[in-house]
């Protein structure tokens, strides 16, 4: 499953499902997918976000490797790469006071 987040003050984003729905629950909202913040909740979101990437910066999202080799223990991705993109979206929202809505 993708995941694409949208809203008129930036360009949508399209994340894979799990990493999404991680993310969604890190700003505070349900998982729930369809979803949406109403231009108020931005800032909120966005806030609580950066909290949980700076506290959990070096972390990845990515599953435990499978003991297929050294090379796939160095391909994970960590939390705030992957945040990146959809703190980019919130910051843009939350500055143009715009509604951000995901969807599959």
């Amino acid at each position: 499953m993708l995941v694409k987040f949208q809203t008129k003050a930036y360009a949508p984003i399209t994340m894979f499902g799990d990493v999404a729905v991680t993310l969604i629950k890190l700003m505070g909202h349900s998982g729930a997918v369809p979803g949406a913040l109403l231009a108020e909740d931005v800032p909120a979101a966005l806030e609580r976000l950066e909290q949980a990437v700076s506290e959990h910066a070096g972390e990845s999202l990515d599953p435990e490797p499978s003991g297929k080799g050294k090379d796939e223990e160095s391909m994970h991705v960590s939390l705030a790469h992957r945040a990146l993109p959809l703190i980019e979206l919130l910051k843009a929202a939350a500055a143009d006071e715009a509604n951000v809505m995901w969807e599959t």
